[in-house]
């Protein structure tokens, strides 16, 4: 059997396939981040899973392609996690820049961007994956991510520039929301991206608040102005975009590119089929053959 896992900070998609490409089933899971999640989290998580773990002696091929998966020292983290849980596995792990670039390759070059619990992007040209400039995470970068619009709502409501609906729901939603919490979440504990990122469905709730739809535009804009524009292919090739914040920003980012002269291409919220589908016709036989 072939499992696959498309995994962000927040979240991770399962899809478990026969060795031809039939599909059997889906299971999700926390994220894993190497840079948040140790081997020891990874294997622990995945033997507590009760329908994962179930498949540990039955897994022939498992392709971890994740957030913060960007080097070998950092993809041995989860490698390890991995295959103390699934022994009998070849094992592959990856970048989630790799999922974004499979799952929106049509034939043709282009410009694949992370919009979720951070941002990225990366040009594929079928054959090479090539980044610009790195992504600098939540708190340097992940400009128009779900982290990024966390730390726009949390900072305006603690200065009290909401407008006061926003405060009062804000107070009603998030009652026991003080600064020493927000601190303890922030800056002394993990997965502090993932925590920022949780605010969204709120921020989403009010986008057509004018601080809100601002927020939105400065996020969008520092996001192509840093991780798109500085490809020389930007006008000439189709963006695509893959995440929940990608989806959700479907208008914004439309009127975006093209004050920006730029095509969008797709923009897929959750990629891991189209992930597997790419996999299968590109990268099992290669895995086989080693």
């Amino acid at each position: 059997m072939v499992l696959i896992a498309e995994s962000g900070s927040t979240k991770c998609d399962w899809l478990l396939y026969a060795h031809g490409g039939e599909f059997i089933d889906r299971y999700k899971s926390m994220g894993f981040n190497p840079y948040f999640h140790d081997a020891k989290r990874v294997e622990h998580e995945l033997n507590t899973h009760k329908d994962l773990a179930k498949l540990q002696d039955r897994v022939t091929h498992l392709l971890f392609f994740g957030a913060g998966c960007s080097s070998l020292s950092l993809n041995e983290r989860v490698y390890s996690g991995l295959s103390k849980v699934f022994k009998n596995a070849h094992i592959k792990v990856d970048h989630d820049l790799s999922a974004a670039a499979f799952a929106t390759y049509n034939g043709a070059p282009a410009i694949s961007c992370i919009l979720g619990t951070g941002s990225n992007s990366c040009f594929f040209d079928g054959n090479n994956i090539r980044k610009e400039v790195p992504s600098l995470a939540y708190i340097l970068g992940d400009e128009g991510s779900g982290s990024f619009y966390g730390k726009k709502l949390l900072a305006a409501f603690f200065y009290k520039q909401l407008p006061q609906n926003m405060m009062e729901a804000f107070e009603q939603e998030y009652p026991s929301m003080d600064k020493d919490q927000l601190i303890e979440k922030v800056y002394r504990t993990n997965s502090a991206n993932v925590f920022l990122a949780s605010f969204m469905p709120f921020v989403v709730r009010f986008k057509s608040e004018a601080i809100v739809s601002g927020w939105i535009k400065e996020g969008i804009d520092l996001f192509l102005q840093n991780q798109v524009v500085c490809y020389p292919e930007h006008k000439s090739v189709p963006i695509h975009f893959v995440g929940s914040i990608a989806s959700i920003l479907r208008s914004p980012l439309e009127e975006a590119l093209s004050d920006y002269d730029m095509k969008l291409g797709e923009i897929i919220a959750q990629p891991a089929e189209a992930l597997a589908g790419y996999v299968f016709r590109h990268i099992i036989h290669q895995m086989d053959r080693k």
